[in-house]
């Protein structure tokens, strides 16, 4: 475990770097560029990212292809963030144990720091010189999908709309396969195309990429009610105030772990199916199963 999390915090430390020099290249001095800084510099997992580094390591790609690719994927996960905080949506007050953006500046900043975020992602991806003309249409388009309204963003209505609900656990499971899933597909996915994986492998891993979108919703839920605010950065509970549907709502806690075992399985079926058995994705697999932030 040592030796992950250690590589967890190189990777970490690399994402974070490329990303203040992103945004620092491409925006003008001022308040919108203050305010993405401001959810950049905030921290964070790096989960998706790494994820998509890892993959090509795994395939034993160039790094050098995934880099822009990972940042321009946190990106947008950080826009989404911003946006999620928001008081038209989950209005919370903390992430990431400071106060979320709109409550740093005001609603119209970070609404408007979110949007550059997004579209900044998208000129970093078109604007490398490590990718092919194919790589970047490949890119940008799969990165799209992921995120817009056949993904997260649809992931995200339906998770509002489903509120003071109940729901069965097949459209809890649809639900966050787009809200979260998705962009932890994306990561994985793009990560074995930019590292020319076969088409096998490909589809073995997106079986695998899909329960892992599946495992990290999971332990979210569960964290929000056992985990500690002070490591996870923001107030626990917040699922059950917003009457969200989650695992332990739906299924009890100890039924919310079980189900989260079955997805651990399912991830690890499917890893030792594409072949890339004994790299660091395995380690991840456990490593987001039992994180507790």
């Amino acid at each position: 475990m040592d030796s992950l999390i250690e590589y967890l915090d190189g990777k970490r430390q690399l994402v974070n770097t490329q990303l203040v020099n992103y945004v620092t290249a491409n925006t003008y001095e001022g308040r919108v560029r203050d305010a993405m800084l401001y959810s950049i510099e905030a921290g964070g997992k790096r989960l998706r990212p790494i994820l998509l580094l890892a993959t090509i390591e795994a395939f034993r790609g160039n790094l050098s292809k995934g880099l822009p690719v990972a940042c321009a994927l946190e990106m947008i996960h950080t826009y989404s963030l911003i946006h999620d905080d928001l008081p038209a949506m989950d209005n919370d007050d903390v992430r990431r144990g400071q106060p979320t953006n709109h409550k740093k500046f005001d609603e119209a900043t970070a609404i408007l720091a979110g949007d550059a975020l997004l579209t900044l992602s998208f000129q970093i991806i078109t604007d490398s010189n490590d990718l092919t003309n194919d790589e970047k249409v490949f890119i940008v388009k799969e990165l799209s999908k992921a995120s817009g309204p056949k993904g997260m963003v649809n992931g995200q209505m339906k998770d509002m709309q489903y509120e003071n609900h109940d729901i069965p656990l097949l459209e809890l499971e649809d639900i966050h396969r787009q809200k979260t899933g998705r962009l932890l597909s994306f990561a994985v996915l793009s990560g074995a195309y930019l590292a020319e994986a076969d088409d096998q492998s490909m589809n073995n891993l997106t079986a695998m990429a899909g329960a892992l979108g599946l495992i990290f919703q999971i332990q979210d839920d569960i964290l929000d009610v056992v985990g500690d605010s002070h490591a996870i950065g923001k107030p626990t509970g917040s699922d059950e105030g917003n009457n969200k549907s989650t695992y332990p709502q739906l299924l009890g806690l100890e039924g919310a772990i079980a189900q989260k075992d079955r997805y651990v399985e399912a991830a690890k079926n499917a890893l030792h199916e594409s072949g890339i058995n004994g790299t660091t994705l395995s380690e991840l697999i456990d490593y987001l199963s039992s994180r507790d932030r």
